[in-house]
């Protein structure tokens, strides 16, 4: 069965109080819950970390480098400046989606710039927790492209 990391930067553990009007008023728990539970009905695997520090994600994407099948990651702030992340997520050779809860192309202009966008197969805003759920279904269907197993074979809940 294939694995998705599902990587979550930093401030994201102060989901379900912090900017809520922003991020959504669900904690993390119930987050990774619901990535769970859609990974399940798209027959993949999810792996899901959470970290206040670049270096530790990115430890983790090494450790898991060659029994992953395909990274899901909201950066954070790391999003627009974590250079050593950038390369760690290239270097590990799988598909990645970049996911946002907020529509970061609609707030601050500092926030609509990405150094992971030139690197990752698409990106999510703006969806709140769903994007995370829509990410991994479609990462499901990419990775069922790749092994030769076309995406409409995927068993689609909807």
């Amino acid at each position: 069965m294939a694995t998705i990391l599902v990587l979550h930067g930093p401030n994201l553990n102060a989901l379900g109080w912090r900017n809520p009007e922003h991020y959504g008023t669900l904690t993390l728990d119930d987050v990774n819950r619901r990535i769970a539970e859609r990974a399940a009905m798209v027959g993949v695997e999810v792996e899901c970390l959470q970290s206040n520090h670049e270096g530790a994600l990115i430890d983790y994407l090494q450790e898991r480098r060659g029994r992953i099948d395909g990274v899901v990651i909201n950066a954070g702030a790391l999003t627009h400046y974590g250079l050593a992340l950038k390369d760690a997520l290239t270097d590990a050779g799988v598909p990645v989606i970049e996911v946002h809860l907020s529509n970061i192309h609609a707030r601050e202009s500092w926030r609509r710039h990405s150094v992971l966008a030139d690197t990752v197969r698409g990106q999510i805003a703006g969806l709140g927790w769903r994007g995370y759920t829509a990410a991994v279904e479609a990462m499901a269907g990419i990775i069922a492209d790749a092994a030769g197993n076309p995406a409409d074979e995927i068993e689609n809940p909807a």
